[in-house]
């Protein structure tokens, strides 16, 4: 967040982009989430996103994914993982809307964050979607140029890397977890 600038007012009105890795589960560094039984949910995640449900008009998840274009997983196991987790999140009061996946392995693949293709089809899916009106959440730079470059206001949660000294061209704010920024988002007995 630039001097001066405040903190957008969020309605329902707004969407929520989040990645995966690193912001809903703890991430496998240097390998991969190849099934079900590995992903263990950060702690509060689920409580995190039951609470946004309730602010956000459209939740949205974009993960690069490319362990399943180098033969590491297949599509199968990622739709199991997929599917499983928006189970897990709605037994929290929590929605995902929709996830999208790059499977790509070529960095230069328009899907592929910092690249915009998987936001881009979010919007065609859901066409009330208005990327001034959108926050990114993620854990990585190439999470937070996928959001500046469709104009989004973003969140970088420091569960990979150090915290940023602030203000930062690409990062408007930053948590240690998706549950921190999401108490920031309303009075502290509705997390949960």
């Amino acid at each position: 967040m630039k001097m001066g600038e405040q903190k957008p007012e969020i309605d329902s009105s707004w969407t929520l982009f989040l990645d995966r890795d690193g912001v809903i589960n703890i991430e496998s560094v240097g390998s991969y989430i190849t099934s079900w039984s590995e992903f263990v949910f950060h702690d509060g995640a689920q409580d995190a996103i039951g609470t946004l449900s309730r602010i956000f008009g459209r939740i949205v998840v974009v993960t690069n994914q490319r362990g399943v274009g180098r033969g590491i997983m297949t599509m199968d196991a990622l739709r199991e993982i997929n599917t499983n987790l928006r189970t897990a999140v709605e037994e929290y009061g929590g929605r995902i809307d929709k996830i999208y996946n790059c499977t790509a392995t070529n960095d230069d693949d328009h899907n592929r964050k910092p690249n915009t293709g998987m936001g881009l089809q979010a919007q065609e899916d859901y066409p009330a979607i208005d990327f001034k009106r959108s926050i990114m959440v993620g854990n990585s730079m190439s999470d937070m140029e996928f959001g500046k470059k469709l104009s989004m206001y973003t969140i970088w949660l420091t569960t990979k890397h150090e915290p940023v000294t602030l203000p930062h061209d690409l990062i408007d704010e930053q948590y240690p977890s998706l549950l921190a920024w999401a108490r920031t988002m309303v009075p502290a007995e509705m997390v949960g």
